[in-house]
Parts: C-alpha cells; sequence; structure tokens
C-alpha cells in the first residue's frame, strides 16, 4: 500500500516537469509563469510583508498535519522484524522521503496550477469532496489531458486507504500500550491468538465512523475541524517523544553508556532534539492565532483543546497517582533487553550486517532492489 504513495508522487512529479516544458497536449511551455506577478506567495490575515509571512506560518501549521509518520517507528518497534538493522535504515530514510514527499511535492503542485485557479477555488469554497478539490487534478485537466485525472483519483484513494490502515495499526497499539501501563481500560490489552489487541481495533474502528459529520456539515469545514484536532495531538506526540529521548540521553550520560555503541545514534544530539522540541512549541502556541480576531470559538477549541486536556490530564495523573520524575541516575535503560536480545539472535547470528548480507544475497534481483528502496 505504501508502494502506491511512492510511486504516485515519483509520476506526479516527472508530470509536472514534463507538462511545465511543453510535454502537453496544449504544447504550451507554462515553466513558472503561475509564480509571476507576485503570485508565489499571498498575504493572510493582513498585508504587506506581516501579512506574507503569517501566510508562511498559516502553511507550516499544515505541514506539521501532513509530515506524520516518524512517530510509527516508535509504535510499530515492537512488531518490527530484523529491529536493530530496520530501524536504523528506515529512521535515515525518513528525512529523504519527507523531502521527496512534501517539499519537492509542493513545489511541483505550485507550478502546475494556479493559486487563482477559479476551479480549484471553487471546489475549496464549495467544500467538493474527494479528489475532485486536488490542485494535482485540476492542473491536469486544465492541460486537456484525458484519463489521467480518473487514474489519479484512483490512486489518491489507495493513498488515502493506505494512510487509514497506518493509522488505524498506530492508534490502536497507542491504546494498546496505554492498557498495559494501566493508562486505560484493561480490556483494551486483551489479544486474540496472532497477538492482535483486537478489542483496541475495534475500538478506534469505531471512532473512525466520526467522519460521517460530512453528512451534516461542508466537507471542507469537518476537514479543517480534523486538522486542527489532529495536528495539536501530533505535535504533543512529537514533543514528547523529543522530552523522552532528552531524558534517555542524559540518563545515558549519567550511567556511562556508550551511544557509539548502539546500533543508531540521532546526530547532534542533544542540540537538534532541542531544536525540535522548540519549532514543536512555538508551532503549538500559535496554531490558532487567526482566531482570536475576530475571535471563534470553534477555531479556538480545534486549536487549543488537544494542548489543555494533555497537560491537564497530566496534572491529574500526577497528583492522583503520586508519580515522581525519574532521576536520571537511576533510569531504567536495561529491563527487556534481555528479551530483545534472545529474540534478535534469530536474524544477528553470524553478525548483524553479515546476516543481511546473506539474506540479500539469496533474493533474485528484482527482489533484492525493491527490499534496498524499503
Amino acid at each position: 500500500m505504501a508502494s502506491t504513495k511512492i510511486l504516485l508522487i515519483i509520476g506526479l512529479c516527472l508530470l509536472t516537469f514534463i507538462t511545465m516544458v511543453g510535454g502537453n497536449p496544449l504544447g504550451d511551455a507554462y515553466g513558472f509563469r503561475y509564480w509571476k506577478n507576485g503570485n508565489a506567495m499571498h498575504a493572510y490575515y493582513t498585508t504587506g510583508v506581516t501579512g506574507r509571512f503569517l501566510g508562511w506560518w498559516s502553511v507550516v501549521r499544515y505541514a506539521a498535519f501532513t509530515t506524520s509518520g516518524p512517530d510509527m517507528i516508535a509504535i510499530s518497534s515492537g512488531e518490527i522484524q530484523n529491529p536493530r538493522y530496520t530501524i536504523p535504515r528506515v529512521a535515515k530514510l525518513i528525512f529523504y522521503r519527507l523531502v521527496g514527499f512534501y517539499v519537492i511535492g509542493v513545489l511541483c503542485v505550485g507550478i502546475i496550477v494556479s493559486s487563482h485557479d477559479e476551479g480549484l477555488i471553487n471546489a475549496i469554497e464549495n467544500g467538493v469532496a474527494g479528489a475532485a478539490a486536488s490542485p494535482w487534478v485540476i492542473g491536469i485537466q486544465n492541460l486537456a489531458i484525458s484519463g489521467l485525472p480518473g487514474f489519479i483519483n484512483v490512486l489518491i484513494l489507495l493513498s488515502g486507504w493506505s494512510c487509514g490502515n497506518a493509522y488505524l495499526y498506530a492508534t490502536s497499539r497507542t491504546l494498546y500500550s496505554m492498557a498495559r501501563d494501566k493508562h486505560a481500560p484493561k480490556i483494551f490489552a486483551k489479544c486474540n491468538k496472532d497477538g492482535v489487541p483486537i478489542y483496541s481495533v475495534l475500538f478506534i474502528s469505531l471512532l473512525s465512523c466520526l467522519s460521517y459529520l460530512v453528512a451534516s456539515n461542508s466537507a471542507i469545514t469537518v476537514f479543517y475541524w480534523f486538522v486542527n484536532l489532529t495536528t495539536i495531538s501530533y505535535l504533543l506526540v512529537y514533543s514528547g517523544m523529543v522530552w523522552t529521548f532528552l531524558g534517555w540521553y542524559y540518563a545515558t550520560k549519567a550511567q556511562g553508556l556508550d551511544r557509539d555503541k548502539l546500533p543508531y545514534k540521532a546526530p547532534w544530539a542533544p542540540y537538534t532534539a532541542y531544536l525540535a522540541l522548540t519549532i514543536g512549541c512555538l508551532v503549538m502556541f500559535f496554531l490558532g492565532f487567526d482566531c482570536f480576531v475576530p475571535f471563534s470559538v470553534e477555531g479556538f477549541v480545534t486549536s487549543y483543546f488537544g494542548a489543555a486536556y494533555a497537560f491537564v490530564v497530566f496534572l491529574i495523573w500526577k497528583f492522583w497517582k503520586g508519580t515522581k520524575f525519574v532521576k536520571f541516575a537511576e533510569a531504567d535503560l536495561v529491563s527487556g533487553k534481555a528479551e530483545i536480545d534472545q529474540e534478535c539472535r534469530i536474524w544477528e547470528d553470524g553478525g548483524l550486517q553479515e546476516a543481511r548480507r546473506t539474506e540479500l544475497a539469496e533474493m533474485n534481483f528484482f527482489r533484492r532492489t525493491w527490499e534496498r528502496i524499503w
């Protein structure tokens, strides 16, 4: 399923390049036409330089929403095969995937369609559902390319299905872990004979019925509700992960654990972690900057409810359970390691890299190439 998204974004980027140099039925080498006359960046909320800065900042909010995914490494780490090889490899690829998917992808979508396109504006204002509001589809239709918009709609649908699968997995495992830590009802910790937390999966599946809000409200309105609610959730998750990493980093220092001997070592730590934490807090703070004047109760709740809720729940748990912060020198860094060592012997006997090279050598060329891509 994930390969669908990769092939789709590669195809769309190639399509943009080919059509912008004249490879389209109209023979129109439009290049960067839609960036001229001040259309590369628009003001938002106010005018002038401040308006352009706020326009950029409003896009940062959506960037925080769309770049979710790196947390999947941590969530799925307990079920990944050959984790000491796979997790570092995937962590290193995350950067290139984000650049390819979002930076280059956004660059291309800003080239293929004008920000003033009537079809695009009407689709947004009228809350058109699905891929009909996709700037890719609208840009391709404007170039008189037939057949391709329908095919792209199918690929976008499959990509959405893939994202749904991924986050059904992620959220159900999160609920399962909470139940294991006694932060949620214990029924969610029960698994079937295959090890699937079935009650967590069922409960999260029921939550997806919230999508039927589009039956009584505009699709674009519901979409923005979910964007705001999930963005603050992502930011809380990432900031919490970075905070946890910093605690782990200083615990390794206090206990004399050599990070150079670990399968993966985060580069430029702890400075990159502090940078990430600062950015996360800034985006959370300014997430709903445009809901104050004029004041919007809806915008304020969807933008800041998640942060307030997380803070209150944290304080309630701290006082109710009487828990304390763990000192760096006393943090438990080794529990469970013996069990992981035992499990990883399946893949690591004879050396981690050597075993992987042997495994790849036994595959045919196409399977080996596919494995290296992922």
